[in-house]
């Protein structure tokens, strides 16, 4: 079977720079692939290519051995960004039981808002909740559809300690339920805790890759990404 992600001298320009140079990189089912780097390091680029929302300039990428964005994939493939200003008037109670009429296998939307506690705010418009809340309605929505591969795009940004840890123990249930995960963080505790494989990306090169504990094995991960990152702040 092809594997969830498989990029193979991905670059990407734009007019400002290459946001990502000859990036190769694999993500496998029920495995969290965490992909770490500086803010403008090429992370989000690299998702936005993988969902069919930007087309590369160069090199391969196949999602689950089609091209993404394409009919085949997109209801096997699971998204939470960073920002969803498209749902600001909408209740996560409304816009949960939208999404999930939208697969043919969906999760039922008042489990998982069960699950994730969202009853608490289910009817208050998306823009009047907190950071985290939102964060939660975003986790739900990537979710809600069963994917086989769910890109997570910093999905702990504004969450409280015990908030986080719950977050991660549903992504732990996901990648246990065979799921590919591909994880974004500036939270080095949150990798070293979740993540299979982690790749640094750096001015959009992979400068070192390897899972958590052959990296770890002289030192911490933040040590590590510290090495090998010279800031890409934009």
């Amino acid at each position: 079977m092809p594997p969830p992600i498989a990029a193979t001298q991905l670059s990407v320009e734009f007019a400002s720079g290459r946001a990502l140079q000859e990036l190769s990189l694999e993500a496998a089912a029920g495995r969290v692939t965490a992909l770490l780097g500086p803010n403008g390091a090429g992370k989000t680029t690299f998702i936005r290519c993988c969902t069919g929302l930007l087309t590369p300039d160069s090199g391969e990428l196949h999602i689950f051995g089609h091209v993404p964005g394409t009919r085949e994939i997109l209801p096997r493939v699971g998204l939470m960004p960073q920002q969803t200003g498209a749902w600001s008037q909408i209740t996560p109670r409304t816009l949960l039981h939208y999404l999930s009429q939208l697969y043919a296998r969906s999760h039922s939307s008042d489990v998982l808002m069960d699950l994730l506690g969202i009853d608490a705010f289910a009817a208050t418009p998306y823009r009047r909740l907190s950071g985290g809340q939102q964060q939660l309605v975003n986790l739900a929505g990537a979710l809600v559809g069963r994917p086989e591969l769910v890109f997570l795009d910093e999905p702990t940004a504004g969450l409280d300690v015990r908030v986080k840890r719950f977050v991660w123990d549903v992504v732990r249930r996901v990648r246990d339920a065979g799921v590919a995960v591909l994880l974004t963080t500036h939270d080095m505790r949150e990798a070293t805790e979740l993540a299979d494989e982690v790749h640094i990306i750096d001015h959009g090169r992979i400068t070192v890759s390897g899972t958590v504990g052959d990296l770890t094995r002289h030192e911490d991960l933040e040590t590590v990404f510290l090495n090998n990152t010279t800031g890409s702040e934009t």
